[in-house]
């Protein structure tokens, strides 16, 4: 069998590395790309010194993971660390298969070395999309261990092999970091339109309180927007991929995963089955699933689905959250969970945009949209189901519950909460919470009912804010809620 020349590879590897070159500058092409304000908090963790430990970028596809690293490339060398300095390799190109991690550092120091004087020693490693590398978390860890003068940046798509493999290879030594795809606010930001619709956001952002849009009506247009295209940068910036969303969505991201990311990683064979489960979880997003149900409905092994809805899950595809009971109890064994896609986008490309003639699918897409905002959060959140009812979104710790929220897209429940929250007012007294949150359509306010003080917030406003204050590092605006973790601690 023929091999790729040492040359071929070399030059490959200046290629992707034009910052070693004279005038030492990342291309203009490559910083072009909007920022995304996750990138603030990834150098954070870039720049840390101490502990010593490799970061591991973990997104969706077409989110912007590959622009964010070429970006923190552009911050380090405004930063004055020497370009020569900084090594990026697209690990999943064809020319690096078979190279272990150790071989292809030795291979980029070699590449980056000039004609002639010296080069300076290595400082930054990045390997973009390292799943393709066979055994990389051993490789890796090892590379922690043995290489304390380089900072290794890692991303990947395929989530939860690399979050698997990252907590038992690389306790210790690898720092997970979530890159979402777009939240409303990013969305909008994007769109040149946040300032428009929230005009007064830092005197808001001062009170602590959920942002107020100046027309909540044209927010909701907007919201509406970006349920049917506002999951990725591109599909945003880009007319013409906005106006071919089933194709860029369907071929470059879920045809991508299902028939290339999945089998390469998980070995799978059925990509029909696969492909028709995670349509039928795409259709009914914001539903609880039954794995034996699908089952006996489809044929296929319990066991099977439950292991494609992980495989789903590895892609970012999908989210699962589990059942509470009304006393904020887990079940022991899980025979129902809720699904979610990880953008609401990924349904109108599948199937058809959404708008105001829809509600029963706005609503669904709506309670999606919001648990999406959560994306970046370490922290499980619950959804609770008892005989009289149910709660959306529930958060607890080991001791106690420390919000819930009802999502609606009506303005139903805000005109007649004694009957229509009647189980959310319950769960809160039984956890004794002093306030919980109800979102509406257009109606804001506050009333108290019994012990606990209702808020009611717009869900576009809702969203915004959630997604707003992750990246900023903000609490949720609930009293009674605990201080999220800083993003980038």
């Amino acid at each position: 069998m023929l091999e790729i020349p040492l040359a071929d590879v070399l030059e490959k590897l200046r290629t992707e590395n034009p910052w070693w070159s004279p005038p030492h500058e990342i291309p203009e092409v490559r910083q072009s790309a909007p920022r995304r304000p996750y990138l603030k908090l990834l150098m954070n963790l870039v720049r840390a010194k101490r502990p010593h430990r490799a970061v591991v970028l973990l997104g969706p596809r077409r989110v912007g993971k590959t622009w964010m690293l070429h970006h923190a490339v552009v911050e380090l060398i405004r930063d004055k660390v020497d370009p020569r300095s900084i090594a990026y390799v697209s690990t999943d190109h064809p020319t690096y298969h078979d190279q272990s991690l150790e071989k292809l550092i030795d291979l980029l120091s070699q590449a980056a070395k000039p004609t002639s004087g010296d080069a300076p020693a290595l400082e930054y490693v990045i390997f973009d999309e390292i799943q393709y590398l066979r055994d990389w978390e051993v490789h890796l860890k090892r590379l922690v261990d043995d290489r304390p003068d380089l900072k290794l940046i890692a991303s990947g798509s395929a989530a939860a092999a690399l979050s698997r493999k990252s907590v038992e290879s690389g306790a210790g030594r690898f720092t997970d970091f979530r890159l979402p795809p777009l939240t409303f606010d990013e969305f909008l930001e994007l769109k040149g339109q946040r300032s428009d619709a929230f005009p007064e956001l830092a005197e808001q952002q001062q009170r602590g309180v959920f942002y107020q849009a100046a027309d909540v009506d044209d927010l909701n247009r907007h919201f509406i927007d970006y349920l049917n295209y506002g999951g990725y940068p591109e599909v945003v910036t880009t007319p013409e991929v906005r106006a071919n969303l089933s194709r860029f969505v369907g071929a470059d991201i879920i045809d991508k995963v299902l028939l290339r990311d999945l089998p390469s990683v998980y070995g799978i064979s059925d990509i029909q089955e696969l492909n028709q489960l995670f349509s039928m979880l795409a259709f009914n997003t914001a539903q609880e699933v039954a794995p034996a149900d699908i089952a006996r409905r489809s044929g296929v092994v319990r066991e099977t689905i439950k292991r494609y809805i992980e495989y789903l899950e590895a892609a970012f595809l999908i989210r699962s959250v589990h059942r509470i009971d009304f006393d904020a109890t887990r079940f022991k064994r899980v025979h129902q969970h809720k699904v979610y896609l990880t953008n609401p986008s990924l349904r109108a490309a599948l199937f058809k945009p959404v708008d105001e003639t829809d509600p029963t699918t706005l609503g669904a897409l709506t309670e999606t949209a919001i648990f999406s905002q959560w994306f970046h959060q370490p922290e499980p959140l619950y959804y609770a189901r008892f005989k009289e009812g149910e709660i959306d979104l529930v958060s607890k710790d080991a001791r106690k519950v420390n919000w819930a929220t009802e999502v609606k897209w009506s303005d139903h429940a805000a005109k007649n909460p004694k009957a229509e929250l009647s189980q959310l007012l319950r769960f809160a007294e039984k956890h004794r919470l002093k306030e919980v949150t109800c979102t509406t359509r257009t109606i804001r306010g506050r009333e108290k009912i019994g012990n606990v003080e209702v808020e009611f917030v717009p869900s576009s406003e809702y969203c915004f804010t959630i997604g707003y204050n992750l990246v900023a590092g903000k609490p949720h605006p609930a009293p009674s809620a605990p201080l999220f973790d800083r993003l980038d601690s």
